[in-house]
């Protein structure tokens, strides 16, 4: 457990909470069957037909989609977090593929699956992430979006549409090493510099654990908190605001993904009084 009950107990004295609390639990069921990704499709799909439906206006991408798809999910009695991303991140692992199973059946983030479309499933990259993917056998490169998400096979780490394992010459294989390459987020490669800077926007979320009528306090708590939190993950910060005419100074933590990541933060380091905010 992150923050020991000893050191629990004495924060816990010192801060003055504001209430919330409630349990949240979330098991995404947008996933078509429960044997996906179970058995590599190796049926070869003639590379012949219309790429329907890639059309960048028919992208689904809205804030509410985004909080919703980066929510944390289970499948096969396992918890994966969605997670943010930076343009030239890179991962090595296993591609496979999928096509008629799944063709014109729902996506994870709504859209209709189309198998002669440029697109991929990912387990925790932010939906429509671009990302290059490099066949690490014979040197062939491919852009795809992300709108799925997938494969739940271990050592897998992205799942290409039909047209898109052709174009990297792996369908006959079914699975082969690559290496992803973050491009850009929103359906879209960044090109400027300022774009290359970006992570995907999907909102903020923190933890509200003690409101202050004076800064001394809030800025000892907020020391004793970044004395036991994982700094490199998590932040301390301090809000000053008012209230009544009065000000006062509220201690957040932020670094949290999604709502859940936030609720689950909450509940397995027993802050039942803390407050989960979203911005």
């Amino acid at each position: 457990m992150l923050l020991s009950l000893d050191k629990l107990f004495f924060l816990v004295i010192i801060l003055i909470f504001t209430g919330c609390n409630s349990k949240y639990s979330y098991t995404n069921k947008s996933y078509h069957s429960s044997s996906y990704g179970a058995k590599q499709n190796k049926k070869v799909i003639p590379n012949n037909r219309t790429n329907i439906g890639n059309n960048t206006s028919k992208i689904r991408d809205s804030k509410a989609m985004h909080r919703a798809t980066m929510r944390p999910y289970v499948v096969f009695n396992k918890k994966y977090y969605p997670t943010l991303a930076h343009i030239g991140d890179n991962l090595n692992g296993i591609a496979s593929w999928y096509g008629p199973n799944f063709h014109a059946k729902k996506t994870s983030n709504g859209e209709i699956y189309n198998m002669y479309a440029m697109t991929a499933a990912h387990k925790t990259l932010p939906m429509n992430t671009v990302v290059e993917v490099e066949n690490l056998v014979n040197g062939k490169k491919i852009i795809v979006r992300i709108n799925d998400r997938g494969p739940f096979v271990a050592g897998r780490i992205i799942d290409l549409s039909n047209k898109a394992a052709h174009q990297i010459d792996m369908v006959k294989t079914g699975t082969v090493k690559v290496r992803l390459t973050v491009l850009g987020f929103n359906g879209k490669i960044a090109k400027s510099s300022d774009e290359k800077q970006q992570t995907a926007s999907v909102g903020n979320y923190y933890i509200q654990v003690g409101v202050f009528g004076k800064s001394d306090g809030a800025k000892t708590t907020k020391r004793k908190f970044e004395m036991i939190l994982d700094e490199n993950k998590y932040k301390v910060i301090l809000k000053k605001s008012k209230l009544d005419k009065n000000e006062i100074t509220r201690v957040w933590i932020s670094g949290f993904r999604s709502e859940d990541e936030a609720r689950d933060f909450k509940e397995n380091n027993e802050l039942p009084q803390a407050m989960v905010i979203a911005q």
